[in-house]
């Protein structure tokens, strides 16, 4: 199936494995059966952009003229569409004082729809601090009307060092940390994973936890993505 011609601008680097990991599930994911099937691709992998959390938490930089200038580079260099594999940057994506030149397929909204799908009795939702801290996914699930239930502040602070771990390329680290909390969170409340941090998939597939029971904010950016440039109808 040959993609519509629209190019699909990716501004990543936050994290280099995540931005990896989502090229790697937007080609598997890509209804084509050579080459010139799948889409255009530019990226930008930037990781010199300031941490986005550190910024939300008052302790470093704010990323947002960065933020900016990348994706305008994007549309400068022939993009189309815009993607930002990172939920974090969301939060400051969100705030920008004119729109951007090209439409952005938002990773929380995309998220929140495939829970939504998935699940309408609600997710626990896994993520960094920041995120967690923003109120970005309470935000966009509260529109939905999803339920969103969400581990302790120490179980958030073994997954935001899981992201770290992520990030340093500790995989198996990484897996066995968000293990131990998913299956704490399950005795709770047996209900999907909504990893709203683009790390966490990378962690949550180490983990050897079922994947049936993910909701991956990386594929559910791929899937809103491939939707756009294939002129596919949403489901």
């Amino acid at each position: 199936m040959k993609p519509n011609g629209k190019k699909l601008g990716v501004l990543g680097g936050m994290g280099s494995a995540a931005s990896a990991e989502f090229l790697r599930i937007l080609a598997e994911k890509a209804p084509a059966d050579k080459d010139q099937e799948h889409p255009i691709v530019y990226m930008i992998a930037d990781s010199q952009i300031p941490d986005r959390t550190e910024a939300i938490l008052g302790k470093g930089e704010d990323p947002s003229a960065q933020l900016r200038a990348d994706l305008e580079k994007l549309v400068a260099i022939g993009a189309d569409i815009l993607a930002v594999p990172c939920n974090t940057a969301h939060y400051f994506i969100d705030k920008f004082s004119t729109p951007l030149p090209k439409p952005l397929i938002h990773i929380i909204a995309e998220t929140v729809k495939a829970a939504q799908a998935m699940s309408p009795e609600g997710v626990w939702m896994i993520s960094t601090i920041g995120t967690w801290q923003t109120g970005l996914y309470q935000k966009y699930a509260e529109k939905q009307g999803l339920k969103l239930y969400f581990p302790t502040e120490k179980q958030r602070n073994l997954l935001h060092a899981a992201i770290t771990d992520v990030k340093a390329n500790r995989m198996q680290k990484a897996g066995k940390t968000v293990k131990t909390v998913v299956e704490e969170l399950w005795q709770v409340k047996h209900l999907p994973i909504m990893t709203a941090c683009t790390e966490l998939p990378l962690a949550y597939a180490a983990s050897g936890l079922p994947r049936e029971k993910e909701v991956s904010s990386l594929t559910a950016l791929a899937d809103a993505c491939l939707k756009v440039l294939y002129n596919q109808s949403p489901e």
